[in-house]
């Protein structure tokens, strides 16, 4: 036991002292045995607003360290996430029912990655062109130098989502910090003690106290809080889009900035023309990774009527073949979904499937398991569009397929959604997906791939989010433009 846990659990982190939280203690579950991992704490609003003006004082100091030292402070970060992959990854399995590969590469990996990745010192200024000033109200003719410059935005509050506590939260918290802000990290309350690990190993870095603060609890007043406080200048958001509207609504109040990667419904497009089998293995990502739990998967399937039969078939084949499992165990591809409520949503979804008149063409079943929150792989085919299963976020090893004759009717139906975050197109001829690539509102899209480029932008349109992170792209996120002009 170390002073950032007492006998009742895990301790706040609020200006650089690890505080017992006002709110008792919570249980957080393994999804994959039910059994207690541990017991997160629940903050109180005014813990919250307290965090929040410890960043802000911490702000004054830290606004005004230069790109090298935080540079070094975060590779430095890195390095001490590395050094402790395998428990920081035990625990995060045991908080999200990872598999061992994904809470080893996906989940600690990626997060000591894009600590490292931040770790770059990057030009802050960028000069603009002389321009001549004509005589007016603001005196004679003269040259006008000028000059672009990135400030940090201030305080900014990083809530986080559930599906992976450590990616998520240092791609975050990485960039923030990288260009001077400070934060409150109030991570998803199924799976907070990752995040936890994730504030001791900045700690260990170096980061000054006030710098990151961690306030968690599973009542809704602990966001609202982290939200309101009158010292946060931005939110950045993971999560659904119903929480993300309300939070666009208290960001209003206070003209305060928002970065928000909200809900998706993934359409994938399948051509006549495609690699059935690369389309298949790309749609099947939906089933494993994660157990569905992911908003870029390529979840509603668009296949063009000659290979419909065939990839329905095929795509039944794959997912009924998928291990489902304990994720400790080495041969598991599929494990838990976070919780039994969410488990019995997902499940929901796949009922109200049949009822809508969508033919299970695999799972629908509840995995034969003594223990644990699964789901099976779920196929659901001869859907039509306006089916709920169809239009609706499930979150949840579930792929939908809907058949399209032509070009024009597969773009109208992919855009046929509230949602815009990350399409999909599989065609042998290159010119007609990028052509329809062009045509989709969606905040990017996989040619012939589910594969990422990390330093892409990443958000969505419509329903899916405001603004655009990783990358350069994120350093822009946390920074507000001044311009500096003089006389030449």
């Amino acid at each position: 036991m170390t002073s950032r846990q007492s006998g009742g659990g895990q301790r706040l982190l609020i200006g650089g002292s690890w505080v017992e939280p006002d709110g008792g203690h919570y249980e957080v579950i393994d999804p994959a045995t039910e059994d207690v991992v541990g017991w997160a704490p629940e903050a109180s609003r005014d813990q919250v607003h307290a965090a929040a003006g410890a960043a802000r004082e911490a702000f004054r100091t830290w606004s005004r360290t230069t790109p090298e030292e935080r540079a070094a402070i975060l590779h430095r970060a890195a390095e001490e996430i590395r050094r402790n992959l395998v428990p920081y990854a035990e625990l995060a399995q045991a908080e999200t029912g990872a598999t061992t590969a994904t809470a080893r590469g996906m989940q600690v990996g990626v997060g000591a990655a894009r600590f490292k990745r931040y770790a770059r010192v990057e030009p802050v200024e960028e000069p603009l062109p002389p321009q001549i000033n004509e005589a007016g109200p603001f005196g004679g003719a003269a040259v006008l130098g000028a000059l672009a410059v990135r400030r940090p935005v201030g305080v900014v509050t990083c809530i986080t989502s559930y599906n992976n506590p450590w990616a998520n939260p240092a791609g975050k918290i990485a960039p923030a910090l990288a260009t001077g802000n400070t934060v409150v990290v109030k991570p998803a309350p199924q799976d907070p003690l990752s995040v936890y690990r994730m504030a001791e190993a900045l700690e260990a870095a170096g980061v000054p106290p006030g710098v990151v603060n961690v306030v968690s609890g599973a009542r809704a007043e602990v966001g609202e809080a982290a939200v309101d406080s009158p010292d946060v200048d931005m939110v950045s958001f993971t999560g659904s889009t119903a929480v993300g509207r309300r939070i666009a609504e208290v960001c209003g109040r206070g003209m305060k900035r928002q970065l928000m990667e909200l809900g998706g419904k993934g359409a994938a497009i399948v051509f006549e023309d495609a690699d059935l089998e690369s389309a298949v293995r790309g749609i099947g990502t939906t089933f494993s990774f994660y157990s569905g739990q992911i908003c870029t998967a390529p979840t509603r399937v668009l296949a063009q009527r000659p290979v419909y039969d065939r990839l329905v078939t095929q795509l039944s084949l794959y997912a009924s073949q998928l291990p489902v499992g304990d994720p400790r165990s080495p041969s598991t591809v599929v494990g838990p979904v976070i919780s039994a409520a969410h488990r019995d949503r997902v499940e929901s979804y796949v009922e109200l499937g049949r009822k809508e008149g969508a033919r299970v063409a695999a799972g629908g079943e509840r995995p034969p398991l003594d223990r644990g929150f699964y789901v099976a792989p779920t196929l659901l085919a001869d859907c039509t569009p306006d089916m709920r299963v169809v239009r609706e976020e499930i979150f949840g090893p579930v792929v939908v397929v809907v058949p399209f004759d032509d070009e024009e009717e597969a773009v109208a139906l992919a855009d046929d959604s509230e949602y815009g975050l990350i399409d999909y197109v599989w065609s042998g001829d290159v010119a007609r997906a990028f052509r329809v690539a062009a045509r989709l509102r969606s905040g990017g899209v996989g040619i012939n791939t589910v594969g990422r480029n990390m330093e892409a932008p990443f958000g969505g349109f419509k329903q899916s989010g405001v603004g655009r992170d990783v990358g350069s792209y994120a350093l822009h996120a946390y920074t507000e433009l001044q311009s500096l002009v003089w006389p030449g």
